[in-house]
């Protein structure tokens, strides 16, 4: 399965990414920006991991972000349970060469088009950390909307800072 659009496409994680993985996702400022479970420095190893993990879903929850053949970031969902089982909560990176071309936010488009059209959810949400902006522009251009801030919830290299919770909703 594929979702083309402009200047890139998302697909399945598959053997073979785990260089270009490595190679875009090995990148402090994109390390500040997510949460600690993503590995710092990120290794080939990493990569392939990753890419185990998230082969042969059905359906996908997890895509890899294809430019020109080469897996450059990532873009998936995590659908909750129990009393939250209607919510699926988004999560994405993209290797610094390519941020500021409003790939992720035509990406974030796609996965939540997809996500509504597959699944039983109503609600897709994202935590952004209070300093990343540009993330906070990634959800608003894809038509996200603040809905929280939650103090002092977060702690990133010993600091202890707010997060801001962005949602969509099937409408």
């Amino acid at each position: 399965m594929e979702i083309k659009a402009d200047h890139f496409k998302l697909r399945p994680l598959r053997q073979g990414d785990e260089f270009s993985l490595a190679d875009n996702a090995n990148n402090e400022k994109l390390w500040n920006n997510v949460r600690d479970y993503f590995p710092h420095p990120y290794t080939i190893e990493d990569a392939r991991a990753w890419i185990a993990l998230n082969e042969n879903q059905q359906p996908l929850t997890h895509f890899a972000i294809d430019i020109d053949g080469l897996a450059v970031g990532s873009i998936g969902i995590n659908l909750k349970d129990d009393v939250y089982k209607c919510s699926a909560e988004i999560g994405f990176w993209l290797g610094e060469n390519y941020w500021n071309q409003k790939i992720m936010s035509n990406a974030v488009n796609e996965v939540v088009d997809y996500t509504f059209s597959t699944f039983d959810v109503v609600r897709i949400y994202a935590s952004v950390f209070e300093f990343n902006h540009a993330s906070m522009k990634v959800l608003e251009r894809a038509g996200f909307r603040q809905e929280a801030m939650l103090r002092f919830a977060i702690i990133k290299h010993g600091t202890l800072m707010d997060e801001y919770i962005y949602s969509i909703l099937r409408l």
